[in-house]
This record gives structure tokens, sequence and C-alpha cells, in this order.
């Protein structure tokens, strides 16, 4: 009998979740892909896993089982992986990152270019998820490292399996069609009577932007819903409403039609990089890392969390 890594990991998933979609969204995957490799895990190992309980999926004693067994197995490859990875020095790894429209094209381009220059054996791939999604992939085991931000106003909440290492702290700014604004820098309550483009409450985003608009003692009327700085920042050009964006969001493509204000006092965030806490030093990542924070330092933004 041969056991697929990639599948045990499904298998994993799928008990920790209790249904197929939701270990699918876990590990970045479709439900019919999913279902798909486990029923070949089943016929892998010749006995039935899983029975359905309407929209749940239970497992039988076997799957049980072979998942306490799979739990093992991954946490030995992860071990066996960071071992070589340390008696290698620095000379070979791959790491998957977990990254955001802002980070990827703001620091990883100057990021990994300085770091493939010096170390030529670190491959660094990434993956494109929702910032709130990206610790969990972390800690699940599916990324290596991934980007997370705390809000001055909302600050995540911390896992203590994880480690996190500031790499930039940016400012947010308000965004608002060219003229809309009389001046320069104004205070968060200045954009109360204006109509709002903003991310919705489930984000981490649109959560903090929320709480820090109720801070200054409005809550802000939000005409239009968008989940991505950049359509928002499209449809500030086109007049139709105010949002915040952060330094790294403005060195997205900006349309025309658009003034920056500063807001005063300032709105902060922190981006950190979330990493598993193990007892072997990973010199790999920490370089990510180094790479990363010199990045962010030739933008001009800080390391200082903006944290309560």
């Amino acid at each position: 009998m041969e056991l697929s890594l990639h599948r045990l990991r499904m298998l994993r998933e799928l008990h920790r979740r209790g249904t197929v979609t939701a270990a699918a969204a876990a590990l970045h995957y479709t439900a019919s892909a999913v279902s798909q490799q486990l029923a070949q895990l089943e016929r892998d190992v010749g006995a039935k896993l899983f029975e359905r309980l309407g929209r749940r999926v239970q497992l039988t004693e076997l799957g049980i089982l072979l998942t306490e067994h799979a739990e093992e197995i991954l946490g030995s490859v992860e071990r066996a992986t960071l071992a070589l990875e340390e008696a290698q020095g620095t000379m070979s790894a791959r790491l998957t990152a977990g990254v955001w429209a802002s980070v990827a094209s703001g620091l990883l381009p100057t990021a990994l270019t300085a770091l493939a220059a010096d170390y030529p054996g670190i491959q660094v791939r990434t993956k494109e998820l929702a910032p709130e999604a990206t610790a969990d992939a972390v800690r699940d085991g599916t990324l290596d490292l991934s980007f997370v931000i705390d809000y001055s106003d909302a600050p995540m909440e911390w896992s203590d399996g994880l480690e996190r290492a500031v790499v930039a702290v940016e400012r947010l700014h308000a965004a608002v069609p060219a003229g809309a604004l009389p001046s320069a820098t104004v205070p968060l309550d200045a954009l109360a009577e204006h109509p709002w483009i903003l991310a919705s409450p489930k984000s981490h985003f649109g959560r903090a932007i929320r709480i820090a608009c109720h801070r200054h003692g409005f809550q802000p009327k939000i005409n239009h819903e968008v989940e991505e700085q950049s359509t928002a920042m499209a449809m500030v050009g086109a007049g139709l409403g105010v949002t915040l964006v952060s330094d790294l969001g403005l060195r997205l493509l900006r349309p025309p039609g658009i003034d920056v204000v500063a807001l005063a006092p300032p709105l902060l965030r922190t981006v950190s990089i979330a990493y598993r806490r193990t007892e072997i030093r990973r010199p790999a990542l920490h370089l990510v890392v180094a790479a990363v924070q010199e990045a962010a330092a030739e933008l001009g933004l800080g390391t200082e969390p903006a944290l309560p």
C-alpha cells in the first residue's frame, strides 16, 4: 500500500473541518477535487474511510485511525524537511508564502530579486489569499509563511503556535475625488458626510475601518462594498465616494481623478510575516524575512508595531 502525502493532508483537513467544502477552502482546492482525491485514498487503502451524514462527512473507525497516523506522518515529514534545511544551511530551500495584492506588488519584487542574487538556492513560491485567511494556512501547514495585518484599532487574534516578525508599518490615507477636500491633511471625521466605498465587515480591513470610524464618532455611509483596493480607487476616481488606502496600496495603479489626503492623527497598520514556531531554526525563512524588511525600509516604512 502506498499512501499519498497529498491525500493524507486532505484527510487531516476533513477531520478538522467536518465538511469537504471547508477542507477544500482551507487547502485552496475545489470541493470536487478534494472529493476525488479522498475517494482515491479509499481505493488506495481498500477500506471505507468516510460516511456521509447530510452535508457533513463522518470518519469511520478506520478513517479516524488513519487520520491519527496522518498527523504523525505529516509532522515527521515537516521535521525531516526542517532538519535537512538546517543541515544544508541556507543553500537550498523551497518555501511557500501567502500574500495579497499590495504586498505582492509593493514588497516582493524588490525582496525576492535581492534574495535570488545573494541566495539563488532559496525558492519562494506565493499564493494569493485574503489577509484574514493567511495565518490559518500557516498554522495548518499549507504555507511556510504568510503576510498578516494588525490595525491600530483592530489587532488580529494570534495563535500560540505561530511567531511573527514585523516587516513594515503603513499609514492609511484618504482617497477622495479630486477637489473634494480643501486641505492636504484632515481628521477621519472629515469624511463622515461623504459616501464611502469600503470592503465588507467580514474582512479584517472592512471591520477595522468601521471600528476606527466609530471611535471618531460616526458610522460611514457605505454606498459601494468592494474588496479590492484597486477597484475602490477606480470608483473614487469616477466620483462615487471616498475610501482609505495604505502606503503599499498607493503603489498600485492609481487612476486619474483622485486626491490622496493624509489623516491626522494617523491610522496605522502593521504588516508582519507569520511562521510556525519550531524547535529547529529555519535560516532560509529568516533570510526571506530580512529581505522583505530591507525592501520595506527602502520604501521608508518603519517596523515599530502599530498595536495598542
